[in-house]
This record gives structure tokens, sequence and C-alpha cells, in this order.
């Protein structure tokens, strides 16, 4: 499988351990535009990856009918084998999940879930969008269409960014959306969802305080499912690391890291 990596070397004293970050839904590698240089200036080797059928990796025209939990997994297990030393894997959203399922078969030296998908799955949120959007949920449900859930400049503000993020980056953010596994959503709804009693690798959970997909209280389920707590970033939205503030959750990822030695 051809897979876009985008890579950014360390800057100054290198760290000994790499980062690969993992997009969420309907995104592609582009989305870690903050991170990437901002870990490597940290002295982090980094490291973005485009699921199969996001950004230009391969598969576009398959991606509806790809599993999350076999084939996102399996891109993970591709890029980890062609790096030198085992990375931190740092998934946002939908990221977050292949994260965990990924590390119910593998290691890491640690794992980062922003704004992840709960360990309990899709359900809350896939109500709470059907009472505000049951349109758009009918439409989800007809044409097996996840990109439904964004389907708008207007649904993707609501859903992924705070009132402070400007008309013209929202235009820029929508344009580069993408088309989405319709599978992946029924897995995360209920057919696969993560077994943390699988995982041995330590979590650092970090959640938005205004996330409107996943709730604070579904976050700090996830970190106790993982024997740690959730940090919680006021004044952020889901798209943490696209959002104005986007530098106040990368800091607290290097902060945590260091103290991991990592």
């Amino acid at each position: 499988m051809q897979l876009e990596i985008i890579t950014r070397k360390p800057e100054g004293n290198a760290r000994p351990t790499p980062i690969l970050f993992v997009h969420g839904m309907c995104h592609s590698a582009s989305c870690w535009e903050n991170f990437l240089p901002y870990f490597a200036r940290q002295g982090y080797e980094s490291h973005a990856v485009s699921l199969r059928g996001h950004g230009k990796s391969e598969g576009s025209g398959k991606v509806k009918w790809c599993s999350a939990s076999r084939d996102y997994v399996a891109d993970l297990e591709q890029v980890i084998s062609s790096l030198n030393i085992s990375p931190v894997l740092i998934g946002h959203s939908m990221g977050g999940y292949v994260v965990q399922k990924y590390l119910e078969k593998h290691d890491a030296p640690a794992a980062v879930l922003l704004a992840s998908i709960p360990v309990n799955g899709t359900g809350r949120f896939a109500v709470r969008f059907l009472s505000r959007h049951p349109v758009q949920f009918v439409r989800y449900l007809l044409f097996f269409d996840p990109g439904q859930f964004l389907a708008t400049p207007q649904l993707l503000k609501e859903l992924v960014f705070s009132p402070s993020v400007t008309d013209t980056d929202i235009a820029r953010y929508f344009e580069r959306l993408q088309h989405e596994s319709y599978v992946m959503t029924i897995e995360t709804f209920f057919a696969s969802l993560p077994k943390p009693r699988k995982v041995n690798a330590p979590f650092y959970v970090l959640a938005a305080a205004n996330d409107a997909m996943f709730s604070v209280d579904e976050e700090q389920e996830t970190a106790r499912a993982y024997n740690t707590a959730a940090e919680i970033v006021p004044g952020m939205a889901h798209g943490m690391m696209l959002e104005p503030e986007w530098q106040k959750a990368a800091d607290l990822i290097i902060a945590w890291l260091t103290e991991k030695g990592l």
C-alpha cells in the first residue's frame, strides 16, 4: 500500500523517540500542519500518515468499505515497521480509535489520545447528531456516507471548531475534507470497540472543554479505562491541532512526553 507520510526532521538536540501522528475522520496528514514543525523544533522526528484512501495515499475509490480496526491498523503497522525506532503514537478523533486498536496487538513507548473516539464508542455522538440534524443523519444511512456529518462548512464549524476560527480557515479546512469509511462508523458505534485490557502502553488523554463531538465525560471514561486521568484543555473545541490556541495542547503533550523521558 502506497501511503503518504509527511516527515519533519528534529531541530537542535534530537529526542530519543520519534512521533507518528494519526488523523481523524475525513482528514489526512495535512491536518498536522501546526504540530509537525512545532514538535520538530522541540527535537522530535515527526511523521504524519495519511491512512489509505486519504490525502495522497492509495485507495480513495475503496475507502467506504475499509475497516478501521483492520485496514487502518495495517497502515500503522506498515509505517511503524519502516521506522528504526518504535514511535510515540498520537491519534486525533478517529485516529485515536485506530491507535487504540493497534495497541491491542502491539506495544509502543506511549500513546496520546487527542479528542479521541471514546472507548465506549460513538453511540452518544450519533444520538446527539440525530436529534440536531436528522436529515443529514438519514442521508448518512441512505448513502453509507459518513461525510454527511461534515457535509457543509457550517456543520464543520459546529462540530469541530471554536467560534473564533475564521470563515476563511473553515473554508480552507472544508476544502480538504475527504470521503470516509462507512465500515469504520459501524465498528466505532458497536461492532469493534476498543479493548483497554489488551493494551499495555502508557496513555495520555487530552480532552477539549468545548468538544461538540465527544464530551469531557466520555473522554474521562476513556482515560479511566487506561488507568489515567484526562487532561481538560479549556477554551478548545474538537479540532485541537488546528484551533487558534493549538500550542496549548502541543505543549501539554510535550511536557508529558518529557516527564516520561521520551
